[in-house]
């Protein structure tokens, strides 16, 4: 996983706002123009196309532009980045619970 930290860093930045996480929750269902997603949010356009550009440039959406019209679809590939490193981490505290676990329940030696 140590060759993806840099990536999987950018992910997680980009999660970091609710806007954002809120507008891959939106694409979750498939794909929408940026005036579609913007509407959702009580923001000016430019400010919210600063939060599409962090998506885009950390990879977890790309957008398609047709005329004046901008569309986003989300990258379901880099979310697996965190689905990955989650995976990673939940193995590395289940060891240790259970490490923890036959520690604790382990009978005591006599002296």
């Amino acid at each position: 996983m140590a060759q993806y930290s840099g990536q999987l860093d950018g992910v997680f930045v980009a999660l970091a706002d609710p806007t954002r996480r809120a507008v891959i929750r939106q694409l979750g269902h498939g794909p929408r123009t940026v005036g579609d997603l913007a509407r959702a949010f009580p923001m000016t356009l430019p400010s919210f196309m600063k939060h599409v550009r962090t998506l885009e440039g950390n990879g977890l959406i790309r957008t398609v532009k047709s005329g004046r019209v901008r569309t986003c679809v989300l990258n379901r590939e880099r979310l697996a980045l965190v689905d990955d490193w989650l995976a990673e981490q939940r193995r590395v505290w289940e060891e240790r619970t259970d490490r923890l676990e036959q520690f604790v329940t382990a009978p005591e030696e006599n002296p």
